[in-house]
């Protein structure tokens, strides 16, 4: 079973807002054994609507549309979707009951605009929007279904979650996809691959092996489509099992999980505090952990020091460390780390600098160059990492090396 998901909108073709309803429909879908054949985005025209349409029923039983739906002239996919469907329009009184009294309930007119919300094609089955004005829509043509939602995004989680998935389960007989993620740590892909090559050529013919990187972690993804839902996942969890005993060291969970979560879970556990002084990150170390529920049982301290001066006056660095070795240095890590544990009074520190871009870089020590220092109870020392070329990437990259380095001192 196949799907094709289309969102509608110009905001979305000039990047003025990105298109999240695409992936909380694809995960929907997938929990459910639907495969996502297309994921599309267009503008506000009819013509385009028509055809998307008709291409994407020639390759998918289910069409998923968001958007277009408002009250404004620039709102066309109902009309165009009556039009599709060659169906009239009628006046839902139920519909324009609950319209109008939303709209009491925030202080606004119920106009014409937002009567001609409540009028729907014939053809159709209305699904009721009960967080908005905008009522979904279910066609089915040629044993096909294409559902139209708003584009709002909570209003379409609650219609996809409510009315369209018990609806496609009912529908359809569905199998089941399943996939499993495992996370990795502080092994590059291309030697991560190299050591569980075996494994993974020994790999069941239904299992699909994916490999997704991102700063410092690779995610190991096992898939399986149309297959039997729960002896597929007794399979893949042996094969993970098997992962185990060849990487252990590397292995940090399973979906989403992350590195600081182990972190935050480590030092709650074991009583430990931490503090934090970075430069080049700019406060995104901190931000990581403070994201976390309870962090406050750990993290005493954060403190973004961007001058030479304030690492001096703050973090108590010496001036004569900075002039000889340079901000971005092995020494000046070490002593804001050494620094950041003192002042803190905690167990643990971390700190970070080093050249963002996109200027500041030399020869000796281009744009992408981070120090990172680590303070224990026992030792500090520092590591240097390149974080590659752009700033953004640059942040997440330190971020991510930082945090890790962390992790192997308190597990």
């Amino acid at each position: 079973m196949t799907a094709t998901i289309v969102t509608i909108g110009d905001e979305i073709l000039i990047g003025q807002i990105l298109d999240t309803n695409s992936q909380h429909i694809s995960q929907l879908l997938n929990r459910a054994g639907i495969t996502v054949a297309e994921r599309t985005s267009i503008g506000d025209s009819a013509e385009q609507i028509v055809s998307t349409i008709d291409r994407a029923l020639r390759q998918s039983q289910i069409v998923i549309i968001t958007g277009g739906l408002g009250p404004t002239k620039d709102d066309i996919t109902k009309h165009t979707l009556a039009a599709y469907f060659s169906s009239e329009m009628h006046y839902d009184e139920v519909e324009a009951h609950h319209i109008e009294s939303l709209l009491a309930a925030r202080g606004i007119e119920f106009n014409e605009l937002n009567r001609g919300q409540a009028m729907v094609p014939d053809s159709c089955t209305v699904l009721h929007n009960a967080h908005g004005t905008a009522p979904g829509m279910w066609f089915e043509r040629d044993d096909k279904v294409v559902v139209s939602l708003p584009g709002v995004p909570f209003e379409m989680r609650h219609l996809m979650e409510d009315e369209v998935m018990p609806r496609l389960s009912a529908r359809f007989a569905l199998r089941s996809i399943v996939h499993r993620t495992m996370i990795t740590s502080g092994i590059a892909e291309s030697i991560l691959a190299a050591r569980i090559a075996e494994w993974e050529s020994a790999l069941p013919a239904s299992l699909k092996l994916a490999y997704l990187p991102a700063p410092n972690i690779v995610r190991l993804r096992l898939s399986a489509y149309d297959v039997e839902g729960e002896s597929t996942r007794r399979i893949i969890e042996r094969e993970f099992e098997k992962l185990y005993r060849i990487i252990p060291e590397h292995i940090v969970g399973f979906e989403q999980a992350s590195v600081e979560e182990l972190v935050h879970n480590t030092l709650i556990e074991r009583g430990l505090t931490l503090a934090v002084a970075e430069s080049c990150t700019g406060g995104n170390i901190a931000s990581r952990f403070t994201a976390q529920a309870g962090a406050s049982a750990y993290m005493l301290c954060g403190v973004v020091a961007y001058s030479n001066e304030s690492k001096c006056r703050v973090l108590g660095v010496e001036a004569e460390a900075i002039a000889k070795y340079g901000a971005v240095s092995e020494e000046v890590a070490k002593q804001m780390a050494e620094g950041a544990r003192r002042i803190a009074g905690a167990d643990f520190a971390i700190s970070t600098t080093g050249i963002a871009g996109p200027t500041g870089g030399s020869a000796e020590k281009p744009v992408g160059t981070v120090w990172i220092g680590i303070a224990t109870p026992e030792r500090c020392f520092a590591t240097l990492r390149n974080c590659g070329t752009d700033r953004s990437q640059i942040v997440a990259r330190a971020t991510a090396y930082a945090i890790s380095l962390l992790y192997e001192q308190v597990r």
